[in-house]
């Protein structure tokens, strides 16, 4: 892969770690220096629940379903918050270049292109900017992606972050994160010598197999190979908040500092106690309070939960994606229901209004 490519917000560690143990059943490989992999896409992954449903209780959906699954080639990697594009080739000429190392697959999506420069740099936005206008200019659409939940942290205190917010939202999360002597918080590096404990390592896999089975959107399954490399590895400046009760594991949290970001990975609760707990908002502020201390610019709090993230104070930034579908046909088709796919916009503009 190339160094430092564009848009590139994680260690590169991370990425070198998803070459070496890839999400179960993605093939990996590289486009001119840029991660790519290979899956049978289930086009209904980003609608909304309610939408999925729906077209999940047509009649005979269970047999007309694989129709939706197309062997897809994608530009990215799942453990980066955006795709990663090139610095050594020219936007028109890496598409030329996808096109031709695509030409296989009935499905290319290059995904996760920011939408401003507030995470990714001027350079970076303006080389997204000049791709998927010479993009669509070659037959791919341009759909709305996901909110990407971030914090600027621009507050001395937590107490002055928490002051900002509606007298009852205000309320409602000091409720949930008052101190809690029960509950043992503690933080570890990647690269400790806890993390060759291969019972541990099955416990910190099995939270995170808590949460993705419980998840309404299942893409990438993560490997436990790819979890020991990481919490093995010391170079990749990984922090893992762990969350006990009378000593026992109930949930963590896998971030990662760089470039003045903490950057919130991976989760792991334990279900109910984790609930119990309420860990969601107690990992939330102990992240906060931990960007706070470091001087950090920035808390980047992940995809999911939208709607919880803005309650606990999080802003949002926006990415697109770039979809190319062989079948002149079916492009043609596909194209009046591109807004059932922008969930995550829908929500925010109803959320504004």
């Amino acid at each position: 892969m190339q160094e430092n490519p564009h848009n590139l917000i994680e260690p590169a560690a991370l990425i070198r770690h998803f070459f070496q143990h890839p999400p179960e059943g993605f093939p990996v490989f590289n486009i001119s220096g840029v991660p790519a992999f290979e899956t049978n896409f289930n086009l209904l992954t980003t609608m909304a629940p309610s939408d999925r449903r729906k077209f999940e209780n047509f009649p005979f959906y269970r047999w007309w379903r694989k129709f939706l699954q197309p062997r897809t080639c994608f530009i990215g990697a799942t453990v980066s918050e955006y795709g990663l594009l090139p610095k050594s080739q020219a936007p028109d000429d890496f598409l030329v270049s996808l096109l031709r190392a695509a030409a296989d697959y009935p499905f290319l999506i290059v995904k996760d292109l920011p939408s401003e420069p507030r995470l990714v740099g001027e350079a970076a936005h303006t080389y997204v900017q000049a791709f998927t206008a010479t993009a669509q200019q070659s037959g791919f659409f341009i759909i709305e992606g996901q909110a990407l939940a971030y914090v600027p942290i621009d507050f001395t205190s937590i107490d002055e972050f928490l002051a900002r917010m509606p007298k009852s939202r205000r309320k409602d999360i000091k409720r949930k994160t008052r101190s809690n002597p029960a509950l043992a918080i503690d933080k570890i590096p990647t690269g400790d010598a806890r993390f060759n404990d291969e019972i541990l390592l099955a416990e910190y896999y099995a939270l995170y197999r808590q949460v993705y089975d419980q998840s309404e959107t299942h893409f990438d399954l993560l490997s436990p190979n790819f979890f020991r490399a990481v919490l093995q590895d010391s170079s990749c400046g990984g922090i893992v908040f762990t969350y006990r009760v009378e000593g026992k594991l109930i949930g963590y949290n896998l971030c990662f500092v760089h470039d003045g970001m903490l950057l919130d990975k991976y989760v792991g609760f334990s279900y109910p106690a984790s609930r119990e707990h309420n860990l969601y908002f107690v990992s939330w502020i102990t992240n906060l309070r931990y960007a706070l201390e470091q001087g950090l610019r920035y808390y980047v709090a992940g995809w999911t939960d939208p709607e919880i993230k803005r309650h606990l104070g999080a802003s949002f930034t926006f990415t697109c994606h770039a979809v190319y579908i062989r079948n002149a046909l079916l492009r043609q088709a596909m194209r009046p229901f591109k807004r059932l796919f922008e969930s995550d916009r829908r929500w925010h503009e109803t959320t504004r209004s």
